[in-house]
């Protein structure tokens, strides 16, 4: 049992050197990031979002829905962004948990992200099938009903052979030639922010101030309406812009592709953190600026939640505008099937390299320096699962393994910013070839000074030292154990009570309203124990590792971006977690059949090394 623990709570130790050897070829820049992130995130959701948000939820105010949504996203992109430039490798949030908390962990968060991954890459390939087939006038369904029906319940009516074919051949233009398909992607993302900038300039031309602020006389005496609020601008009140927040967020969500391309970048220290800061930004504005637009042109009650922008503008006559819109949306679907797809085989190249999963998919193609095996497996299950299933009920699965994602990287920015010298005392587990030879890597260790040694080994006072560092009444300025291990618990502590107070949120409106004030002392108390948690963390002392960039106003930022994401991961309906332990007994049965013998198989390796 002590090696098996040694075993799941082993951490991978990296050299971070930015010109270190990797098999797969560092061809992208800080631009060819940034379009990824782009086009990753402003799929068709930037011409179908603000106005679903708008008509249902939060009226007018669905650009502050927007801000909120773009500042919880940044909490989070800040994140990736410093663990970008400490661990430039390929593997995003699976490498960063692995590198702070260990292998199982970091086997679930992989697991995660395949399965985020692939419903993604499967629901753009089926929305840009339905795409086209709307503009065919359903020829393409019709079609495909006559030559492969399916008559099978939770399942697609017909084999969509659209969304089998495109994300095959996506991914064969990934694999043979990842420099020529990010430059079509960077194409493609240009022309879609190009037609975002005339939506709001054209918009802007249409706009009427009125449309903000409708009196409610009007809103009632529309006919057949339910639910269309009070007018003004905010319909909905303040609790239609949290809600929509909520929903806004997943439109931010699809950044983290950028933290998978460490090994094939240039400059990854640098160019990492600028493109996610900068992709967030440009996301931000393009959706500010189409919610401004769009609610200002039609009355937010008189949305199409379908197809708001061609609608606003054929409302005002301006046809030539929608068909334009049209073609932008076209664009949008495709860069971000690219980045949907992009991402999936280099999670399989990580793990498989770690032997956690199938050796045979992290091979890396000698002429093409790319995973072929793996881009071509991820294709094909991708192009299947698009084929062969209706994704609605599965969207929200996708939402689980981004947020849990999400909220392990905030609280790892944490573990290592007060830890103690994460380079010099971690754990160092056996690494494996993805070709089956297996090796211990030369893992660099910072020097130690004899100040910090003391401090580390300096354990003589036992309870009255630690009842004196849960807010350092000692002024120790250099992280020990004890301050390490203080912050840990600090950090599940806090995790654990944002949980509760997300359960508690579920249900403190229908409790206030029947009188019962319980839970809203609940929640008091609960904040309480949040900010004592917080007060604990940023007293105790930060490690004095320096880093090109690194996340601002700690412990704050990544506190809140853990509280955002585990809020949300609350608000999912009990089908999406049923449907996410089925996904994870699959994992762990991989792992303990696969994985875990063969991190056995590497620690008795190293132990004998020495």
């Amino acid at each position: 049992m002590s090696t098996l623990w040694k075993v799941l709570t082993r951490r991978k130790v990296l050299d971070t050197d930015e010109g270190s050897e990797t098999p797969l070829a560092r061809v992208l820049n800080t631009f060819d990031l940034t379009a990824l992130g782009v086009g990753s995130t402003l799929g068709v959701g930037v011409y179908v979002l603000a106005g679903q948000v708008a008509k249902n939820t939060a009226g007018p105010a669905v650009i502050i829905s927007f801000l909120i949504a773009a500042i919880a996203s940044v909490f989070a992109g800040l994140c990736y962004a410093e663990f970008g430039a400490r661990t430039p490798k390929a593997g995003s949030a699976y490498i960063y948990s692995y590198v702070c908390v260990g292998e199982f962990i970091a086997f679930v968060i992989g697991w995660n992200l395949i399965l985020e991954y692939i419903i993604g890459s499967a629901s753009v390939a089926k929305g840009l099938s339905s795409y086209v087939d709307n503009l065919c006038n359903g020829s393409l369904s019709s079609t495909f009903r006559q030559l492969a029906p399916i008559d099978v319940p939770y399942l697609s009516p017909y084999f969509d052979i659209f969304a089998f074919t495109v994300p095959i051949i996506l991914s064969i233009a990934l694999a043979f030639g990842m420099k020529e398909s990010s430059l079509l992607n960077n194409i493609f993302t240009s022309c879609n922010i190009g037609v975002v900038l005339f939506v709001i300039v054209a918009g802007a031309m249409n706009a009427h101030w009125s449309n903000w602020f409708i009196n409610p006389n009007d809103v009632k005496n529309v006919t057949n309406s339910t639910n269309l609020g009070h007018g003004g601008f905010f319909p909905f009140g303040i609790q239609g812009v949290i809600k929509g927040a909520a929903t806004c967020f997943y439109g931010f969500v699809g950044f983290d592709c950028i933290a998978t391309t460490g090994e094939e970048v240039k400059n990854p220290k640098k160019a990492i953190p600028i493109a996610i800061i900068s992709s967030l930004l440009i996301i931000f504005l393009a959706y500010f600026g189409t919610s401004t637009v769009l609610t200002l042109m039609v009355p937010y009650y008189e949305q199409d939640p379908t197809a708001p922008i061609p609608f606003a503008f054929q409302s005002v006559h301006w046809y030539t505008a929608a068909y334009i819109v049209t073609g932008g949306a076209m664009f949008g679907l495709y860069a971000s099937l690219f980045g949907a797809m992009f991402p999936l085989p280099r999670i399989l190249y990580a793990m498989a390299s770690d032997g956690l999963i199938f050796r045979f998919l992290g091979r890396i193609n000698q002429r093409f320096k790319t995973p072929v095996i793996g881009t071509l497996l991820a294709g094909i299950f991708t192009g299947t699962m698009a084929a062969v299933f209706a994704l609605d009920s599965l969207v929200n699965m996708m939402s689980i393994g981004t947020l849990l994602a999400y909220t392990i990287v905030a609280a790892c920015v944490l573990l290592l910013r007060y830890s103690v010298n994460e380079k010099g005392y971690m754990p160092i587990p056996g690494s494996s070839d993805p070709e089956g030879d297996r090796h211990i890597e030369n893992h660099n260790r910072e020097p130690i000074n004899a100040s910090e040694e003391t401090a580390l080994t300096d354990t003589t006072e036992e309870s009255p030292s630690v009842i004196r560092q849960i807010f350092n009444f000692s002024k120790i300025d250099i992280p020990n154990k004890i301050s390490q291990t203080i912050v840990t618990v600090d950090i599940c502590l806090f995790c654990i009570l944002c949980f509760i107070l997300g359960l508690c949120a579920l249900y403190l409106k229908h409790d206030i309203v029947n009188g019962d004030v319980i839970p809203l002392s609940a929640v008091t108390v609960i904040l309480i124990l949040m900010s004592l948690t917080m007060l604990s963390i940023s007293s105790q002392p930060v490690s004095r590792t320096t880093l090109s960039f690194q996340v601002p106003c700690v412990p704050l930022i990544p506190a809140l971006s853990i509280f955002c994401n585990i809020y949300l991961m609350v608000m999912l309906d009990i089908a999406t977690w049923i449907r996410f332990v089925v996904w994870m007994i699959l994992g762990f049965s991989l792992y303990a059949f696969y994985g875990l013998p063969n991190s056995f198989a590497d620690y008795r390796e190293y132990e004998r090394i020495n």
